[in-house]
Parts: structure tokens; sequence; C-alpha cells
């Protein structure tokens, strides 16, 4: 009896795209705006700011890629599809029409 083909998928090839632990364009867009505001203000309190901003904001970062790495496409995506699946109370409530750019 003739076993099924197996195909080996490398764990690199599957894995979330993330950068120090977050979803890698929300950590390179929080950089570039601490950066630019840290050459904005070019003062020592301008560079505590930033500082602070950077760290908070890999922190939150960080915390919604361990918690789901997907976490802002999924957001985005119910964003996107919030006009066509609103919230329903029972199953007999009025839904809602197509939206006219889905015809």
């Amino acid at each position: 009896m003739e076993k099924p083909r197996e195909i080996v998928i490398h764990q690199s090839a599957n894995r979330p795209n993330l950068l120090l632990g977050g979803d890698r364009e929300l950590v390179l867009m929080a950089a570039m705006l601490t950066a630019s505001l840290v050459f904005v203000i070019a003062t020592w309190w301008g560079i505590l700011i930033g500082a602070v901003l950077w760290t908070f904001s890999v922190a939150v970062f960080r915390r919604m890629g361990k918690h789901d790495p997907m976490l802002r496409q999924v957001y985005v995506r119910h964003v996107k599809y919030q006009p066509f699946y609103q919230a329903k109370s029972f199953l007999d409530s009025r839904g809602t029409d197509l939206p006219a750019k889905w015809r």
C-alpha cells in the first residue's frame, strides 16, 4: 500500500513578517514618525519625547504581535467589510443591501 506524498513546509516560509516582535509596517512607520519628530524639534526634550514614543509604540506593537501576528490585516479587512456585514441582534433582522461599488 502506497503512503500519501508528504511535502515539507519550512517554518521560514510560513512565519509572519515581524520586526522587533511587532508588525513590520507598523514598527517602521513608528520609527519614521519618531525620527522625523526628533529631527524637526531638534532639542533635548524632543529627543526625550521621541525616545518615549518609540519605546511605547514598540511595546504596544510587540504585545499585538504576541497576541496575533496578523492583527493589523484582520482589522483592515474588518473595516473594509463593515458596511456589508453589520451587527444584527436577531436572525430575522433586516439585512443591508450591497454597496453600489460592489455590484
